[in-house]
């Protein structure tokens, strides 16, 4: 039986995963078990190969010494290993892991030195198992040391594993490409729960983003549009927080469609706690994401840093309603700095809820009113929403003379021939043809030497069927 990494390259683990992590959580040796202070192992809640879980004994899974990861070995897989390119190796992916506690996300310092050194090194770095990394203060060096000793990311990942998620890292088959666009502030890794693949959903998203404390007009909004994007087959991504993310992700959900939550807390930390069957719900029809660990609960700024990763992960941003001083516009700004298309639905010019989205819709954003208008503007090409006009009336069907002669009549009393030729710049010969046009069509009627533009019937008049067409205050509007 060979070790072999998750990408499927026999690859040593380095002595860093060989060796007990902090003392907790360290698989004895052989067996690919927890320690007793955890009470759980990869045999029994499974392993995870490539960041998607694999059963382990007693759930359907192959026999001893498969889909387990043993002390000092990567998964065994009794040689086979997996294609070239499936995923990370397993020493990467468990450095990561450990990585997703032990900075915090967006932390562009921290990726830079990943970048440079790789997790592994990197992780060895900040834990004071080897030199620090180029420009670490003492301050950041004595945090990471309080944190890392309660690290344990097997036990993060069979934890993870038992939700029926997975961690998933730059590298991974299901890793959204366009996350990388964030540069440094690239996530570690994404930990996930829910059945689909994220990249694929990924490529057709649209973020929709607004005030929490939102009126019933955002509301309304945020749910229809939800809707209409699920229904056009794009993924609607918000933030699970009340008012307007929640609002969008219910009307996705109402509409049979797919959506993200991205949780600025671990996936199994519901938050807000008024959420917890929504986010449940999305868990198992759509997909629920963070950067931080299980476990891991929210503070401020990671409300902030979270936003970033609405804003790469989408093709673009709709905000609907937001004040001045909102975290919407900020996933806002970041789309427009990341080169998405942004959008806001307009409100009344007296509400504060909207203020923020109106200065938005003064620079570079994009005013849009329904799902429609953002597809056309997100979407591909064939991708329109329908010609918006007024009603049609039958006398924009007139040519301009006619139209003309017709405006020429009075609502009152009637004209004689010689009247409507010089109000309409007419001669009496042709102002009579056009006359007798507009007779046929039903808009002027003949006493006489006197033509009348035909009166409005109301519908206490007593019209009959088969009378003529009423088509006289349609076309003038008004009586003069």
């Amino acid at each position: 039986m060979s070790a072999r990494s998750a990408g499927g390259r026999g690859a040593a683990v380095p002595a860093l995963f060989s060796e007990p992590w902090q003392g907790q959580g360290v698989p004895s040796e052989g067996h690919g078990a927890l320690d007793e202070g955890h009470g759980a192992s990869y045999k029994e809640h499974g392993a995870l190969e490539g960041g998607r879980r694999v059963p382990g004994e007693g759930h359907g899974a192959p026999g001893e010494g498969q889909g387990v990861l043993d002390a000092g070995h990567g998964v065994q897989d009794e040689g086979e290993g997996l294609p070239e390119g499936w995923g990370v190796p397993d020493e990467e992916r468990l450095a990561r892991a450990a990585l997703t506690r032990l900075v915090e996300p967006g932390d562009q310092a921290v990726g830079r030195w990943l970048r440079r050194m790789g997790p592994v090194a990197l992780w060895r770095a900040l834990t004071g198992k080897a030199k620090p990394p180029p420009g670490a203060t003492g301050d950041r060096l004595a945090g990471c040391a309080l944190r890392a000793a309660g690290l344990d990311p097997v036990a993060d990942l069979a934890l993870i594993a038992r939700c029926g998620g997975r961690f998933i890292c730059p590298g991974d088959l299901d890793w959204p490409g366009q996350l990388d666009d964030l540069g440094d502030a690239r996530p570690v890794g994404l930990w996930v729960r829910g059945p689909a693949g994220l990249r694929m959903w990924a490529l057709r998203s649209v973020a929709v983003v607004g005030a929490r404390a939102c009126s019933d007009y955002g509301t309304h909004v945020a749910a229809t549009l939800g809707a209409g994007l699920a229904e056009r087959g794009w993924v609607v991504v918000s933030g699970a927080a009340h008012g307007v993310d929640g609002a969008a992700h219910r009307g996705a959900l109402a509409a049979g469609g797919a959506t993200i939550a991205v949780l600025a807390s671990g996936v199994d930390v519901p938050y807000p706690r008024g959420h917890a069957e929504l986010i449940e719900r999305i868990a198992e029809q759509g997909l629920v994401l963070a950067e931080l660990p299980p476990g891991a609960h929210p503070t401020r700024p990671r409300f902030v840093l979270r936003n970033r990763v609405i804003a790469a992960l989408t093709r673009g941003t709709v905000v609907v309603e937001a004040q001045f001083r909102s975290g919407s516009l900020v996933t806002a700004r970041r789309a427009q700095q990341l080169g998405r298309s942004t959008m806001g639905v307009p409100g009344p010019v007296t509400s504060g809820l909207s203020a923020g989205v109106h200065e938005l819709l003064r620079g570079e954003a994009v005013l849009v009113t329904d799902a429609a208008e953002v597809a056309e503007l997100i979407g591909g090409i064939g991708d329109l929403a329908p010609e918006r006009r007024g009603p049609l009336v039958e006398r924009d069907l007139l040519d301009p003379v006619t139209a003309r002669v017709l405006e020429a009549l009075s609502a009152r009393g009637g004209n004689d021939l010689r009247e409507v030729a010089r109000e309409s710049g007419t001669g009496c010969d042709d102002a009579l043809g056009r006359l007798h046009e507009l007779l046929a069509l039903g808009f002027v009627e003949r006493h006489g030497d006197r033509w009348e533009l035909v009166r409005p019937v109301s519908p206490g008049d007593g019209a009959r069927r088969g009378d003529p067409p009423n088509r006289g205050n349609r076309v003038k509007g008004l009586r003069r």
